[in-house]
């Protein structure tokens, strides 16, 4: 949930710091006040691209900080990121006037991607036009889709990723005959032209080693010789001279003293190893010299690897797997036919398995869509639509080929009126009739959707009297399960929650500022008698409104 936010330099707003809590949060204010700002703030603060005019007037940046209490599957995905997965996460985004951007998370930097991401996880925002998408086949298969087993889902992508892959290289087999003659005859002299390197990884690495071992033979020469006078007995004053006088001497005394004999021991290894140590580093100078002819063919050959390898826009390090794959591409476009013959079986193979996955899921969402219908049609009818009916289709399209999201068509048709069959909505649904339909599925969709933080921007926009009341008690009865902060304009609305935040906007020095600031219970009364009767708030206007808290208070 979204445990706090803090707004500095933002729109008309200087500085605000806002502790929010869990269940239904009303946002209210005067019309112009600035109530969406927190709408804003927060899309900018989950990634939405940033706006110069979000800065306040007059200031370089505008900054937003937002800190939420992750559920696990944010903590997981944010592990999946090398991001700390704490149980808190706070999210910074700073906006400057020329409308570059930085954000973070946890005070890692992080890109836009990330968190939008993020966001998903976190917040879910309902504004007041959504109903427009509800008119999309998209949008109402996912919202269908929302009810539905997801691992279902998953089988479905899968199995149509295997299928799509496999028809994409018999696709790319079966070409006509001239443009695989012309692939084989580019393949056959990119192979010629790879072949001819001798390509291997081992030859990689041996030539890698070889140059290293050239360009830095001076060095070598250097420290190898220094390391053989510290360590010949030829030298005077080597360490194998001293491990010789260490060794006779101990001897000496071990003739009086046995206890010395495992250290006498000890310092004949050393001998051994080090005299073993000199004959490797004499061996080694005898064949190291300085070669510069061998030096620049080798640098030569590295040099030609690497055009080659910027040529085929591959790693020079991936030149012999990039010909591996080369060799095996022209294999089997001169034997197609074989191979043409082998990928239509598992193409066919794959496409069968789609289809029964895909099967199962048109099953699940024949079940889902009545479950949904029936939902949905219950709300829109408390919400004023008395006979107003939904109904879910799902059409499998056979003749389609494959698709990431299965086979079907999911329509939402709806029947306002009492011996009218059901139409689709935007054949039927008024602007009015539409927001309704779409609050109650947004309503049944959100509990679904897992997303622990449900904001709702005037979505009750057209309604009032008993159906804003059952907005209301519907958006606390969601209150219950997520953390719900709505923006509204009706007091039926604002006396069902459980926290109160009121928007004000003055003008100082000819200046506009907005301010937003938590109600106490007098307050609250006074916030919505103003709901109830505009500008002038009589005794009877907030009776009423301390009646509609107490009615609440008591549901």
């Amino acid at each position: 949930m979204l445990h706090s936010l803090y707004i500095e330099n933002f729109a008309i707003v200087d500085q605000l710091t806002l502790s929010l809590n869990t269940g239904l949060t009303i946002i209210s204010g005067e019309t112009g006040a600035g109530k969406s700002i927190l709408i804003d703030a927060l899309g900018l603060v989950l990634g939405e691209r940033a706006d110069t005019t979000a800065v306040h007037q007059g200031c370089e940046s505008a900054r937003v900080d937002a800190t939420f209490l992750l559920p696990p599957s944010a903590r997981t995905w944010l592990q999946q990121q090398g991001i700390s997965d704490q149980y808190t996460c706070r999210i910074q985004r700073i906006v400057t006037q020329n409308g570059r951007s930085r954000a973070m998370i946890n005070e890692q930097p992080v890109s836009l991607q990330i968190l939008r991401k993020l966001g998903d996880y976190l917040v879910d925002i309902h504004g007041q036009h959504a109903h427009q998408s509800l008119l999309k086949h998209d949008i109402q298969r996912q919202l269908l889709d929302e009810t539905i087993e997801n691992d279902l889902l998953t089988q479905v992508y899968q199995a149509y990723q295997r299928w799509k892959v496999l028809q994409t290289e018999l696709n790319y087999l079966g070409g006509n005959t001239q443009d695989r003659e012309a692939r084989v005859a580019l393949l056959h002299y990119q192979v010629q032209e790879l072949e001819a390197l001798e390509l291997t990884p081992d030859n990689i690495q041996q030539l890698e080693e070889e140059h290293r071992r050239l360009a830095n033979v001076t060095k070598l020469l250097e420290n190898s010789q220094h390391a053989l006078t510290l360590l010949d007995a030829e030298e005077a004053n080597s360490t194998l001279s001293y491990l010789t006088q260490a060794s006779h001497a101990l001897q000496e005394a071990q003739q009086h003293d046995e206890q010395l004999g495992g250290v006498t021991a000890l310092l004949d290894n050393a001998m051994v190893q080090t005299q073993e140590a000199v004959s490797e580093l004499r061996h080694y100078l005898r064949r190291l010299e300085i070669d510069p002819a061998r030096l620049q063919w080798v640098e030569q050959r590295i040099t030609k690897l690497h055009d080659v390898a910027r040529k085929h826009k591959v790693h020079f390090s991936d030149l012999p797997d990039y010909f591996e794959r080369l060799s095996t591409q022209l294999a089997e476009l001169q034997n197609y036919e074989q191979r043409a013959e082998q990928l239509s079986i598992e193409v066919a193979q794959a496409l069968k398995d789609y289809q029964q996955i895909a099967e199962r899921l048109h099953d699940q969402r024949l079940i889902a869509a009545q479950r949904l219908s029936t939902r949905i049609s219950d709300n829109i009818q408390r919400l004023g639509m008395s006979v107003g009916q939904v109904v879910i289709t799902v059409t499998a399209d056979e003749h389609a080929s494959p698709t990431a999201t299965g086979m079907d068509i999911v329509e939402f048709l709806v029947s306002t009126n009492p011996g009218h069959s059901p139409k689709p909505l935007h054949k039927i649904a008024s602007g009015g009739e539409l927001s309704r339909i779409s609050l109650a599925i947004q309503v049944i969709t959100a509990q679904n959707s897992g997303t622990p933080t449900l904001i709702f921007d005037e979505v009750d926009v057209g309604i009032g009297g008993a159906v804003a009341e059952t907005v209301g008690q519907l958006l606390n009865q969601l209150g219950q399960q997520r953390q719900v902060l709505c923006i509204t304009h009706l007091p039926q609305v604002a006396c069902q929650g459980d926290h109160h935040l009121q928007v004000n906007k003055t003008i100082q020095q000819q200046a506009t500022h907005t301010d937003i600031k938590p109600l106490n219970e007098q307050e609250r009364v006074e916030e919505i008698a103003r709901m109830l009767g505009g500008l002038e708030i009589t005794p009877q206007t907030l009776v009423y409104a301390r009646e509609m808290l107490q009615r609440r208070k008591q549901a």
